[in-house]
């Protein structure tokens, strides 16, 4: 008899889907997958079931789409195929067959579940191949990510095969007499993957005949000690980390010096971002380094400037020049919206608030621009005497340097830099007893609307 009773349980235990779902099962016609199909269809489960050509092992990929075609219509449920040129793809893109289609079918599972409106993907992994994982992983190296090896469920896939070990299925289908295909790719050890099933878990169950079931009990623990670091690193994430208004976030030095494990913990803070553990490694022998500093994974970059790090996407895009319209409501630029207003000198108060700039208007010279600073660009500091390079303004106020370029300039028709918008505005249009009419600007920042 099929293990359905169990099947459902570890669906139930497990939280994998609601018995009323409709899932869609990813079917390559070789054993396992198509037992799973066999105990969906006992279970009286809805589902669909998805194939994938790879045309990789010529007619016997063919006889596989052709034998999962046939296993659907007898279960009388719906069928989805692809062929894919998974040579080419991997070509391409500079990646090996595995990892190609690997890509390639991932990709189309999800839009056949998002177009044809099923709950889940269902893979077939068992047991057996979660303690391959886990033993893969730790040969080649891993965090305790790895350790876990494959879970019951991440996001929209799922996985309702793990409570059964490679020899349970075996027998099942023995005894049940299901048919299969046999993919001859599985006998070859010159994969990896298939090293470790045909040489290296035979001679490991020599001393552990139950490593399947013992390798699912540390993966329990692991998973575990990973939710509880998760969490940890959350906590520790929201109180380092600071969302800057230009969208670089600001990161505490300090903080960051007195983790314990250090290294442990500056990995687990800075994996969403790419950065691998030997920049890691220099970024935590480097925290009371020079300023100027960086750092780079390959899609953030970190900058040392003096007690702080910040983080902040490569290629971030320059903002550029607009030009800001007389009559003209809002300009935004990157982050920052600037709009104005008009007031008669005579009736205004002026306010000590620095996103706020008031200029007399006689002196404004329409179409404004505002642009991020250039090199050799200098005002006439508002209070102070004389002019002031902008370059040497920011390093006055302690300004990051990954933080420069976020800072719109407001400048005059005439060329003159009337704004360091919310710094501080230029003296020589500056609001006198002689003005009449006034010009107010105010910046604020798009994620405070």
């Amino acid at each position: 008899m099929l293990p359905i009773e169990r099947f459902k349980l570890f669906v139930q235990q497990s939280q994998l889907f609601d018995p009323s779902n409709n899932i869609l099962l990813a079917v390559s016609g070789g054993r396992d997958s198509v037992f799973l199909a066999h105990l969906f269809n006992a279970a009286g489960y809805s589902f669909g079931i998805a194939h994938c050509n790879f045309a990789l092992r010529g007619e016997e990929s063919d006889q596989d789409e052709q034998f999962t075609e046939e296993l659907a219509n007898s279960f009388n449920v719906p069928f989805f195929k692809i062929r894919f040129d998974t040579a080419a793809y991997a070509k391409e893109n500079g990646i090996s067959i595995q990892m190609a289609a690997r890509e390639l079918r991932y990709q189309w599972f999800e839009e056949i579940r998002d177009q044809a409106g099923y709950h889940n993907i269902a893979l077939a992994h068992h047991a057996g191949d979660a303690t391959e994982t886990v033993l893969l992983n730790l040969c080649r190296g891993t965090g305790i990510a790895g350790l876990h090896g494959i879970l019951p469920k991440r996001g929209t896939l799922i996985r309702p095969l793990l409570f059964l070990t490679r020899d349970e299925i075996n027998k099942f289908i023995t005894e049940q007499n299901i048919p299969y295909r046999e993919d001859s790719s599985n006998l070859s050890s010159k994969y990896a993957r298939n090293k470790i099933r045909l040489e290296v878990i035979p001679k490991l169950k020599e001393l552990n005949e139950h490593l399947d079931e013992t390798f699912e009990k540390n993966s329990r623990r692991f998973a575990e000690l990973e939710d509880f670091l998760d969490i940890q690193v959350t906590e520790l994430r929201n109180r380092l980390f600071k969302l800057l208004p230009s969208g670089a976030t600001e990161i505490n030095t300090a903080g960051l010096k007195i983790l314990k494990p250090q290294h442990l913990l500056l990995y687990e803070l800075f994996k969403p971002f790419g950065f691998n553990e030997a920049v890691l490694s220099d970024l935590a022998d480097q925290l009371d380094g020079l300023p100027g500093k960086k750092f780079e994974s390959s899609t953030y970059i970190l900058w040392l400037d003096r007690q702080k790090l910040f983080l902040h996407k490569k290629n971030r895009r320059q903002a550029e020049s607009l030009l800001v319209t007389a009559g003209s409501k809002e300009t935004a630029l990157g982050n920052i919206i600037l709009s104005y207003t008009t007031a008669e000198a005579e009736k205004l108060v002026i306010s000590g608030n620095k996103d706020l700039a008031f200029f007399d208007a006689e002196k404004i010279k329409f179409p404004l621009e505002l642009r991020p600073w250039q090199e050799g660009d200098y005002f006439f500091p508002f209070g102070m005497r004389g002019k002031k390079k902008i370059s040497d303004f920011f390093t006055s106020l302690r300004i990051p340097l990954p933080e420069k370029p976020a800072i719109p300039l407001l400048v005059n028709g005439n060329g003159d830099i009337l704004w360091v918008t919310g710094y501080r505005q230029d003296d020589r249009y500056k609001v006198t007893e002689q003005t009449k009419k006034v010009l107010i600007f105010e910046k604020r920042n798009s994620n405070d609307t």
